[in-house]
């Protein structure tokens, strides 16, 4: 798996059925039998349809999540979801309807931070049971995503949460400790690769988000340092168990990003720094710059280039994407590179502004350009 020269990045669209069924469940005229019911059988039909389009290794398309911020749910002391499931499902975004724009969109992080009102500790492990059913039914690798340490812990309301943690990194080493659970419980029932979502790294890069880092007192790249150091936390010891990806994110709520970049001023340290076999990095637009910060990129990592666009439904061509895989081999050996999706099709349930078929041929011209680059 670590050197695939395909990915996707996790989440794909819900199908129509599955989305109206998670909403008369937030209204009461759906018990949890009857909405498990259906994500299971829409997670079975999106398994088979990976499989059968050719993909080397698969996921459940995060079918079971509101969005990719529910994989560290279940925690005792802090409830991001507190009363907010219904209103999540009943607003008209994530209903899907009405379009909007793809334009730059507000922080999630600022919508959805609760305090801690205890010490964290893992009531049940949302990956794990995504990866038990996804594996019972798949007959390829299967992928379980979580949400990042850094991206956890920027979620959290510390100025409320002083009786419990003193500061940020007394909450951060407590995520840590509890993904690092999650993970190794993961490798340990033999799940093929997992894959870390960091969309905070761009941070670092934001002229806005690194202007209120400064104004707030913060050295970026401290946090930044922090940050590797986190990621690194959650899977150290267990490399060659599992292939290990951090996903790099730009931004993915309704087709809509926040945050704009070249890689270049983080490049070194973020690329050098990291301990996983694969990063998944945005390239699908010019917000993310040039190749040339791939040159740090140090042996035996693999680079996905994530040069598909999820946001809309324009299906790349194998010749154009060949060619800009073929400007990164000149910073990059190409046997360390790959093709994906900047990101996933669904990061929330009402997904992006495409249609189910332009999602799958856009994963087979993915597929199609692997074959002519490298075999």
């Amino acid at each position: 798996m670590s050197t695939s020269r395909v990915d996707h990045v996790g989440s794909l669209l819900r199908p129509a059925a599955l989305k109206e069924t998670f909403l008369r469940h937030a209204g009461g005229q759906a018990d949890a039998d009857e909405l498990k019911a259906a994500q299971d059988a829409a997670i079975r039909a999106v398994i088979a349809a990976q499989q059968r389009h050719g993909l080397p290794v698969v996921t459940d398309g995060e079918f079971r999540r509101l969005n990719w911020q529910v994989s560290f749910s279940e925690v005792e002391g802090w409830d991001l979801w507190a009363g907010s499931w219904r209103s999540f499902l009943q607003h008209p975004e994530n209903r899907g309807a009405h379009e909007r724009p793809m334009s730059k969109g507000d922080d999630a992080v600022v919508s959805y931070r609760a305090p801690a009102t205890a010490r964290l500790r893992l009531l049940r492990s949302f990956p794990m049971q995504e990866y038990r059913f996804a594996r019972g039914v798949a007959t390829r690798p299967v992928k379980v995503t979580l949400m990042g340490p850094d991206r956890v812990a920027q979620m959290c309301d510390l100025e409320r949460s002083r009786a419990v943690y003193a500061d940020s990194d007394a909450f951060l080493a407590d995520v840590v400790r509890i993904q690092r659970q999650m993970v190794e419980e993961l490798v340990a029932a033999g799940c093929d690769y997992v894959q870390l979502d960091e969309p905070s790294y761009t941070g670092y890069v934001d002229p806005p988000t690194l202007e209120r880092m400064r104004a707030s007192g913060a050295d970026p790249l401290k946090r930044l340092d922090r940050a590797i150091a986190a990621d690194n936390a959650v899977i150290a010891g267990l490399e060659g168990r599992a292939t290990f990806g951090v996903h790099i994110c730009r931004g993915n709520r309704a087709s809509m990003w926040h945050r704009e970049g070249p890689y270049d001023a983080i490049a070194e340290r973020l690329f050098t720094g990291l301990a996983f076999d694969r990063l998944l990095l945005e390239y699908d637009t010019e917000r993310a710059g040039g190749f040339e910060p791939l040159r740090f990129v140090p042996k035996g990592k693999i680079v996905v280039l994530g040069l598909i666009t999820t946001k809309t439904g324009r299906v790349e061509t194998v010749d154009e994407l060949a060619r800009r895989i073929d400007q990164a081999s000149r910073f990059v050996p190409l046997d360390q590179l790959a093709l994906s999706p900047q990101c996933g099709f669904a990061s929330g349930i009402a997904g992006n502004l495409l249609t189910e078929d332009e999602q799958w041929r856009k994963l087979d011209v993915m597929l199609e350009t692997a074959r002519k680059v490298w075999q």
